[in-house]
């Protein structure tokens, strides 16, 4: 007789419980549109947080939900946000490509070290002993951590140590801006064009001991560029959108450090920068 009691007790337990987890299944339920699925099968799967979102994931929800537009992932080709757009009959959006700029120039031809870093091939080693070694405490340590670090091989090392973006496969992820650890990078839209490629806080001649081109301080390009340019800290800063851009800025620019960006031609200095032709590295001293 026990045993039937434990075993009416028990099948009646399980069934209480059961018709508990039954009803709190239709009240909790959440509607989950089934076309995210659908959608975030035809993302890239980066999960790079270029869009601003922390994943490919929260983006489909994002586009099926109206909150933003195919054309707001710059790793997907134009052929897969069309198909995103189509799917979901929405246009694609007007997004301005970004992508990540360095603020610096000081390559082995024009900066030099002052201390040998015989350490781990690393930025963010090198910088844990005095700075990293190089004469220009904000310069680029040429270790390469940002060229490691982009899952997009957008960023490779030039012949100078100094790193380079391949702006056709830049996806402004945002990898190099977190990793480097003297905070050189920055995303910036495309059409940011006018860049000052330094960012050296030091006043005067003294720090082209250092890098030849650096940034002085002499303010050429903040009086030639009205408003769009103010001079902060000893460092000309670009106030885009409030004026339009054009090269008349760098083109006073004695040592370069600031520069027009020109897709055919890379980084173009201005008419009185002077003309850098050394190719090897620049030992302290020699000018």
């Amino acid at each position: 007789m026990s045993i039937l009691t434990a075993i009416f007790a028990l099948g009646g337990l399980t069934l209480v419980l059961a018709i508990m987890l039954i009803v709190a299944n239709k009240r909790l339920y959440v509607f989950e549109d089934p076309r995210i699925n659908t959608v975030e099968d035809m993302l890239p799967h980066a999960n790079c947080g270029a869009c601003g979102l922390p994943g490919c994931r929260p983006f489909a929800e994002a586009l099926v939900a109206g909150k933003v537009l195919p054309g707001k992932c710059t790793v997907s080709s134009d052929v897969g946000q069309q198909a995103i757009a189509d799917y979901l009959g929405i246009s694609i959006g007007a997004e301005e490509k970004k992508v990540a700029r360095l603020a610096c120039a000081g390559g082995t031809n024009v900066a030099v070290n002052r201390a040998s870093y015989g350490g781990l091939s690393s930025c963010r080693a090198a910088v844990l002993v005095s700075g990293g070694g190089k004469g220009c405490f904000w310069g680029c340590l040429g270790l390469g951590d940002c060229a490691d670090v982009c899952d997009f091989d957008a960023i490779q090392l030039d012949e100078q140590a100094l790193p380079v973006v391949d702006i056709d496969k830049c996806t402004a992820c945002g990898d190099c801006v977190e990793i480097c650890p003297k905070d050189l990078f920055t995303l910036q839209p495309i059409s940011n064009r006018l860049w000052v490629a330094c960012k050296n806080l030091d006043y005067g001649d003294v720090m082209l001991e250092d890098c030849q081109v650096g940034c002085t301080a002499c303010g050429k390009c903040a009086m030639d560029a009205g408003t769009l340019i103010t001079m902060e800290h000893n460092l000309p800063v670009i106030h885009y959108g409030t004026a339009p851009l054009n090269d008349q800025p760098i083109q006073r620019c004695p040592t370069g450090a600031i520069v027009w960006l020109d897709d055919q031609h890379g980084p173009v200095k201005g008419r009185e920068a002077v003309k850098i032709i050394r190719k090897g590295e620049r030992a302290p001293g020699v000018s």
